[in-house]
């Protein structure tokens, strides 16, 4: 594939995939042995505050993933407007930076309204089709 035929929702589909592996280092950092490894679940499991908050914002990543990929693959697929399949990725993946944030920070409430307001926008990516 040549990299100039990737638009920028393309380029926005393959940073939210790096997003749950961000969480995850930041659960990590810093207190994941190389013996934990053995059990990396075991290891999540003894978690508390921030850290098992970033470990759960990794997993809520992983899940909301296919509906974004899926969206953006759809109004491609039939001829949305580009510029506008573009600026709802990026909304989407600025949305679901916040939502780490807030979620490691634990600040639930805030943190539920951009959940909310990413999954908006991926059914908005999803109807943008004529």
């Amino acid at each position: 594939m040549t990299l100039s035929l990737l638009t920028v929702a393309h380029w926005c589909v393959f940073i939210a995939c790096g997003l749950p592996y961000l969480a995850a280092w930041i659960a990590k950092a810093g207190a994941f042995r190389p013996s934990d490894n053995a059990q990396p679940r075991d290891w999540a499991a003894r978690q508390a505050g921030w850290r098992a908050r970033a470990n759960a914002a990794q997993a809520n990543s992983f899940e909301g993933l296919p509906f974004f990929i899926g969206a953006v693959l759809i109004a491609h697929q039939l001829g949305a407007a580009q510029l506008w399949i573009d600026r709802l990725a990026i909304a989407y993946v600025l949305l679901r930076v916040a939502y780490l944030a807030l979620y490691i920070k634990g600040i639930p409430a805030l943190r539920s309204a951009v959940w909310a307001a990413a999954f908006v926008v991926n059914i908005a990516i999803l109807f943008l089709a004529k």
